[in-house]
């Protein structure tokens, strides 16, 4: 694919604690040309401190809101079930699209995440190929392909 997938400065809020994966999914967004702004919360708690604009983010643009949420189940402070219990109980955050992102192998979580209202449930590939690739097609449909609400778009 020519050119970067990159439209109108969406960013992509990727709650993620590992600071290995974290880099992976750098590097995998850099190598797919995925060029979107991506802010990291690294626990639960600052995954809805910026999203509901409080804590250390209770500065930041309200009208700036994450087009995903990249969410990882196993997190510190607050756990991603809990993360995706709060977005999608808030009318401010409800719509926006959560994928997520887990090296989570159990059938459990897989069905709780759906039933909190998870728009895509994506097991981490262990190889490096392979997880470039799942962030390529990743940031092509929900940042390229997919439509969104323009109430998200601000």
């Amino acid at each position: 694919m020519k050119g970067r997938m990159s439209e109108n400065n969406k960013i992509i809020l990727l709650v993620e604690d590992n600071p290995d994966d974290e880099e992976l999914t750098r590097l995998a967004f850099a190598e797919s040309r995925v060029a979107n702004e991506l802010v990291v919360a690294r626990n639960g708690q600052e995954a809805l401190d910026y999203l509901f604009v409080d804590g250390k983010y209770s500065g930041r643009d309200v009208d700036k809101r994450p087009q995903l949420i990249l969410l990882d189940l196993k997190l510190p402070k607050i756990d991603g079930m809990e993360v995706l219990r709060r977005v999608r109980a808030d009318a401010r955050t409800k719509l926006l699209p959560v994928v997520i992102l887990t090296s989570s192998k159990e059938e459990s979580d897989l069905v709780e995440s759906y039933t909190l209202g998870a728009n895509s449930y994506i097991q981490k590939p262990v190889d490096f190929t392979q997880f470039i690739d799942a962030v390529r097609q990743l940031g092509l449909y929900w940042l390229v392909l997919n439509e969104t609400p323009q109430t998200l778009c601000k």
